[in-house]
């Protein structure tokens, strides 16, 4: 597996380093970056993917960060690896984090979903480059969440995963969203929430964590002394960011 992980990160650097040089990747990560910590408010507008730059960014730096940080969740909880037979992962993005949950919990099929094309295309590659059954596919879960429409589909045996997404929903999509991943999980579905451990960003936290504490769900905080790769390492201190540590907080139930 390690030699499948090597190859994948080769090939977006390969693609994404193809017509960008690294120092321009770095200033496209700063500012995606700031995007995230300091002006969310733009994440629902598609500021974060909103250039060339900053999409090499996200899936050179972003997207394996939530690979390894997720691969180490679920390495840590061995209750998310049980009974699976299919992960959904919704705002899927490059789709890094929801192939961490598919091979952690060897489950060969996977299915995503992102309102942006580009993200789509991604994580489908990223399926392919791990030998995965599975594709993703264009669907906007906040829109339909907030007019209470159905999102996805779960079921017993299927793994539902909301990684780095629910903090960039409105206060009535994230309501609306929390009751669908509850109804997946009373259905028989295990569901994971990844979020980042800054408390700032998320002041909705409390309300998740009692609600999966009703259904017998656990809260957490992560941090792991595990290195990036060389790559990503170079990218956030080009960018000015301090990864010595992989962080971050689950629900899982």
């Amino acid at each position: 597996m390690e030699d499948v992980i090597t190859g994948w990160l080769a090939d977006l650097e390969r693609r994404h380093l193809a017509d960008l040089t690294p120092s321009e990747v770095a200033r496209a990560l700063r500012a995606l970056s700031s995007c995230y910590v300091e002006r969310r408010a733009k994440l629902a507008a598609g500021e974060a993917l909103g250039s060339r730059g900053k999409r090499a960014a996200f899936a050179l730096f972003y997207g394996p960060l939530h690979f390894f940080v997720t691969r180490e969740i679920v390495r840590a909880m061995p209750e998310s690896q049980a009974g699976l037979r299919s992960i959904v992962d919704l705002g899927c993005g490059t789709g890094a984090a929801g192939i961490a949950w598919a091979i952690g919990a060897h489950v060969p099929r996977i299915a995503g979903f992102d309102r942006s094309a580009w993200a789509v295309d991604e994580a489908t590659r990223g399926y392919r480059a791990f030998h995965l059954d599975g594709r993703a596919a264009r669907r906007d879960l906040a829109a339909l969440a907030g007019r209470g429409r159905e999102p996805f589909r779960a079921d017993t045996g299927t793994g539902v995963l909301a990684a780095y997404l629910i903090n960039e929903l409105d206060d009535g999509a994230r309501g609306a969203m929390l009751r669908q991943l509850l109804t997946a999980r009373a259905s028989g579905s295990r569901v994971l929430v990844v979020e980042p451990i800054a408390h700032r960003t998320a002041p909705w936290w409390a309300e998740w964590t009692a609600a999966f504490a009703r259904v017998g769900g656990r809260a957490d905080e992560w941090r792991f002394q595990v290195p990036l790769p060389p790559t990503q390492q170079r990218l956030a201190k080009a960018a000015g960011l301090d990864p010595r540590e992989l962080t971050a907080r689950s629900l899982f139930a």
